[in-house]
């Protein structure tokens, strides 16, 4: 009874669960990797290419993965590592002259190509221009230029109640589908401005206070620009101005520390593990080089470029909706009580999502928590603080995970030593990791994740010790040769994460725990499993339905990936009463590709912070590791 176009997304979801339930997950992994190696128009979306490989080559380049404490098979593997069988000799004998060179000659080699992309090099003049940009879009977004607040769309569209017959109305160009989207965040803006790129009316309700700039730089990967050029090709060039590639330099990762090593034999902290280029498999299959841009400026561009002045209202929290029933839309009430009147309505309002918590019958104290997103980013230390503690009891309200790590993060306004060989790396550790990107303008995004329990806090700043985070970062990744004796567990660190660390300044690390959710439902309920992020007028998109953890830099791309695939969706209805099933299908279609995706993101941070273990286990181990 299913239809063809469906049965890949059924059959995975079945067998998945099957296999996790029974206690199976070596199946379970391997039949996730045979999805990885299909088609994008099957995981959900594919740009043009010229052959099926270019297809395989654009899914390998997004599916990289990482993990921690989870469910299903990673779970089970992770619990399994003490216990599988280890050889020592695996791990010993002459250190390879290679480990220690940035750049291999393979790599060169792409980089060298003639097609490859040219990036601007870092002066005085362009750092402050980059800063200057990010510091204009900041201003812009706390003056929310461009911007509705309060009162002043008495008249907007979404006021008005349409008089809908049962079984719906026609959608013309005279009366375009009428979309809400909750939550401004990067998911929101380019779910709205993929919807009004095909001719839709949309309205954006942020619960922020103020559209504050949040987070750090992102990377933009190339599967991520590619559905914006789609989207709007100005935004598109826009962001490739505001950028700076980073597809033109190695990435991968390193092997952290040394004293303590079970690798001891074969690395020094600082050699590189694994190294790999974004380019070559982008070139190949006539994707856009990944660039990393401020979250501000990206917000700007979005707002500037992708969408009507006054689309995005701040300070309004959608707390519940109706569905009208029968193609006549939804009614959202905000928690002023003010109504708002659509054919549909997106739920983009993070990992905390009160249209998810509505949507799937969740506890009362699962949804709307601003933690997260434009709201949680200007949340200050003493904030964050009272807020960690409450974030355990919401995240099992909400079905969502503490992966097992906090993390520390903070954008240093530093010029990095490797600069021109290296754009991403992540030196390895035990029961942590360090991650560095470049973030363009001669400064470096930086991310310590620990493991530990939820629900930790650094002491308040005291005369004695007035830089507490700092305090503890310096020990936590103390340097060889600096006669620290290391870290708490002896091992002494590569240098250079005390060096983006000691460029930073206290007020700009920020900790948070991080929380993801499960790839695919666990679930019997025939709606969940066919539609899990749908039901009738209404979708999830972003981190609303598939938040993960960051080491892959692919959360904010899917989410990217999610906007454009909805707009699509909704762009070939001619009659309301075919928004559920248009919906449907964008769920469905998105949900294998995102599930994969998210899998590996759980499974490669677990093994991140043990893979010198890992790399003792024969077969398995560095297996698992090169995937």
């Amino acid at each position: 009874c299913i239809p063809l176009e469906h049965s890949t997304t059924v059959l995975y979801i079945i067998v998945y669960n099957i296999m996790t339930f029974t206690k199976l997950p070596c199946l379970a992994v391997l039949f996730t990797v045979a999805f990885v190696v299909q088609d994008q128009s099957v995981l959900g979306f594919a740009p043009p290419t010229t052959s099926s490989s270019n297809s395989n080559s654009i899914t390998k380049l997004n599916v990289v993965g990482q993990q921690a404490e989870s469910f299903g098979p990673a779970d089970l593997i992770r619990k399994a590592k003490s216990s599988l069988p280890q050889i020592d000799w695996l791990a010993e004998g002459e250190p390879p002259k290679e480990n220690k060179v940035n750049m291999p000659d393979h790599v060169r080699a792409v980089l060298n190509r003639p097609d490859a992309p040219v990036r601007e090099a870092e002066s005085e003049e362009r750092t402050h221009r980059i800063r200057e940009r990010f510091e204009q879009a900041a201003k812009d977004a706390r003056a929310l230029k461009g911007m509705c607040v309060g009162e002043s769309d008495d008249n907007a569209w979404w006021r008005q109640k349409m008089i809908i017959p049962k079984g719906g109305r026609a959608v013309t160009k005279e009366e375009p589908l009428r979309v809400l989207v909750a939550g401004g965040g990067l998911a929101g803006l380019v779910a709205a401005a993929a919807c009004h790129a095909k001719g839709m009316k949309v309205a954006i309700f942020e619960q922020a206070s103020t559209y504050a700039p949040y987070g750090g730089p992102i990377q933009i990967q190339s599967n991520a620009l590619r559905a914006i050029q789609r989207i709007n090709p100005e935004c598109y060039e826009e962001l490739l101005k505001a950028g700076t590639v980073t597809a033109d330099r190695v990435s991968g990762l390193k092997i952290g520390y040394r004293k303590g090593n079970k690798l001891a034999g074969l690395y020094d902290a600082g050699d590189w593990l694994v190294r790999f280029d974004t380019l070559g498999p982008a070139l190949e299959a006539g994707l856009p080089a990944t660039v990393v841009v401020d979250r501000p400026v990206i917000q700007q561009v979005m707002v500037k470029h992708g969408l009507p002045e006054g689309t995005v209202r701040i300070k309004s929290r959608i707390q519940s909706y109706e569905d009208l029933g029968e193609g006549r839309g939804v009614v959202a009430t905000l928690e002023d009580g003010t109504k708002a009147y659509a054919d549909v309505l997106v739920g983009a309002d993070g990992i905390w999502s009160q249209i998810r918590k509505i949507l799937h019958g969740l506890g009362e104290g699962a949804g709307g928590f601003a933690a997260s997103g434009a709201a949680g980013g200007a949340l200050d230390d003493a904030e964050a603080r009272k807020l960690a503690r409450d974030t355990i009891q919401i995240a099992e309200q909400a079905d969502r995970r503490h992966s097992g790590f906090t993390c520390y993060a903070a954008l240093a306004p530093h010029r990095a030593s490797n600069i021109e060989d290296v754009s991403y790396q992540i030196l390895l550790g035990e029961k942590k990791y360090f991650v560095s990107t470049d973030g363009g303008g001669d400064r470096q995004q930086w991310f310590a994740l620990i493991r530990e329990p939820a629900g930790g806090v650094d002491p308040e700043p005291t005369p004695e010790d007035p830089t507490p985070k700092l305090t503890r970062l310096r020990k936590e990744f103390a340097a060889v040769g600096t006669g620290s004796g290391g870290d708490a567990d002896g091992n002494e660190w590569d240098p250079f994460a005390l060096e983006l660390i000691n460029a930073s300044s206290e007020d700009d690390i920020k900790r948070r725990d991080l929380y993801d959710g499960a790839p695919l439902l666990t679930t019997l309920d025939p709606q969940r499993l066919l539609s899990p992020w749908a039901k009738g007028p209404v979708a999830l998109c972003g981190d609303a339905c598939h938040p993960m953890m960051p080491n892959l830099g692919q959360g904010g791309c899917q989410a990217t990936e999610d906007g454009f695939r909805l707009g699509e969706e909704l762009g070939g209805i001619a009659h309301t009463k075919n928004i559920p099933s248009a919906l449907g299908k964008y769920s469905r279609v998105r949900v294998i590709r995102t599930a994969i995706i998210q899998g590996f993101a759980q499974l490669g941070s677990d093994l991140l912070v043990d893979f010198d273990l890992m790399m003792t286990i024969p077969i398995l181990g560095p297996f698992f590791l090169r995937m």
